[in-house]
């Protein structure tokens, strides 16, 4: 039943929604997938070329961890925009769920991307006077 004063029925409205966090969802897989294959190609790249994945390994790491990061966060989106109308308690609950795994994956990510960078930006000073001397 639809009051004269509304102007889109809250079906119309979950339709909607509905649509917009499965766009969401599926370009947080993408952004996720395009990263491992990025990762992929980089480190086969590497061994191909015979240099050191030692040293190249921390970086691939690094730029992979960022598209999980990004990634996650479009799926956390796409999980509040799917809650967004009339949620029951359930929703609530699972959405309290879903938002602290990824909250706590998204952490640890971060976390190691920024002790990633710190050991890259370490390991380049130590090398750069090396380099400089020889």
């Amino acid at each position: 039943m639809s009051l004269p004063g509304e102007l889109l029925s809250e079906s119309t409205v979950r339709d909607v929604i509905g649509w917009l966090v499965h766009v969401i969802e599926a370009a947080g897989a993408l952004i996720i997938f395009t990263g491992a294959v990025w990762a992929f190609v980089r480190f086969a790249a590497t061994g191909l070329r015979g240099r050191s994945l030692i040293t190249e390994f921390n970086k691939i790491r690094l730029s992979l961890g960022r598209f999980l990061v990004l990634g996650l966060e479009f799926q956390l989106a796409g999980d509040v925009l799917r809650t967004a109308v009339a949620p029951s308690f359930t929703e609530i609950g699972q959405l309290a769920a879903i938002a602290a795994i990824r909250t706590v994956l998204n952490f640890f990510l971060t976390r190691e991307i920024a002790q990633e960078r710190a050991e890259i930006e370490h390991d380049q000073k130590e090398t750069a006077p090396r380099a400089a001397a020889l």
